[in-house]
């Protein structure tokens, strides 16, 4: 099946970026999964313009716990937007994070960036949450194109979160990522816990925990009679483990997860070419 991109003006020239413009400063692609106008990505466009020059691509509307998704049924539509009074490149697009990252890759960068930052996302994409987080599938499609990419995600989903506090981290994390680099088909998943900086007490480099959702669908009936449902459930940690991400966010570190795109479960391979086929 094709997949079909639109862009919503005439010229493609229009929205091209020409990275040699930036070659004095690192260029860095911005991105999320709350939308354009989240308090967590303004925070982290801000962060980013302190380190190089930055492009934005986000979704125009909240695409959380999208994971990654892409548009192949519809087309896509870019709109620059003009939210701060700089000179930033700011696009919104009608598609998921995803399809942000392929689209500014592809149609406006037209080639790689320094480093993809996704969120902050307005919630804990800590354990299993990164299987459905939008934030953190934005950064690893970028991590799949060979650009080194970082997740950030603060545990409070308040619109109104105080992001102020972990603004130190999340610079120090990314001139970090750009001095040193990442391994081939890694990302970092970093997630802070809901405290003032002052009572953080340091990064914790860890694995993900085993801790998953235990769903339960709320079921109801509209005044038509029809029967609808709201999914709701509870986080459980089986994970005893002092070395995991939450853990680590339950002791007041930041956890910081180095993720890979290659799921082949390679513990298990012995095994299974034991089987008779």
């Amino acid at each position: 099946m094709a997949v079909v991109f639109k862009i919503e003006v005439n010229l493609f020239d229009y929205f091209y970026v020409d990275k040699t413009n930036f070659m004095k400063k690192p260029l860095i692609l911005v991105t999320n999964d709350d939308g354009i106008t989240a308090p967590g990505i303004r925070t982290l466009i801000s962060i980013m313009k302190e380190i190089g020059e930055v492009i934005v691509v986000a979704p125009n509307s909240p695409q959380s716990a999208m994971g990654h998704a892409i548009t192949v049924n519809n087309t896509l539509f870019l709109e620059e937007v003009f939210i701060e009074n700089d000179a930033t490149k700011e696009f919104a697009c009608s598609g998921t994070p995803v399809d942000c990252v392929k689209i500014a890759i592809d149609q406006i960068i037209k080639g790689k960036p320094d480093i993809c930052v996704s969120g902050i996302n307005h919630g804990s994409n800590s354990a299993s949450n990164v299987i459905y987080s939008g934030t953190m599938s934005a950064a690893v499609e970028a991590g799949m194109s060979g650009v080194p990419a970082i997740g950030f995600s603060l545990s409070d989903f308040s619109w109104n979160a105080d992001f102020s506090q972990i603004r130190n981290f999340i610079k120090k994390i990314t001139l970090q990522t750009l001095e040193n680099g990442l391994p081939e088909g890694v990302v970092l998943n970093v997630n802070f816990p809901k405290l003032e900086e002052k009572e953080i007490k340091g990064i914790k480099v860890c694995r993900q925990a085993n801790a998953t959702w235990v769903e339960k669908f709320d079921e109801r009936t509209n005044p038509h009679g029809k029967k609808y449902y709201w999914l709701t459930g509870t986080f459980v940690n089986h994970d005893k483990g002092e070395d995991t991400d939450e853990w680590a966010l339950a002791n007041g570190y930041v956890s910081m997860v180095p993720v890979q795109f290659d799921l082949t479960a390679y513990h298990a391979m012995q095994q299974i070419n034991k089987w008779e086929f």
